[in-house]
């Protein structure tokens, strides 16, 4: 997460964080800058993966506050 701004409450979560970062760009077909630039990115393709990120968390929250998994 190079240059971004935001502090983790757990900062020993940055590599799950970033896999799961990969792991939804390729899902959606979005390219990853290698320099962790992300200025050419389009907004669409941003919101893309911000959104897609934010829904698979709140599937992991939902998991564990139900004692289950699916």
């Amino acid at each position: 997460m190079a240059g971004s701004r935001n502090q983790l409450v757990v900062p020993q979560a940055t590599a799950a964080l970033q896999q799961m970062k990969l792991e939804a760009a390729q899902e959606l077909g979005v390219q990853i800058p290698q320099d962790g630039y992300y200025g050419n990115v389009s907004t669409r393709d941003a919101g893309s993966l911000g959104g897609y990120i934010t829904k698979k968390l709140v599937q992991i929250a939902e998991q564990q506050l139900s004692g289950g998994s699916r």
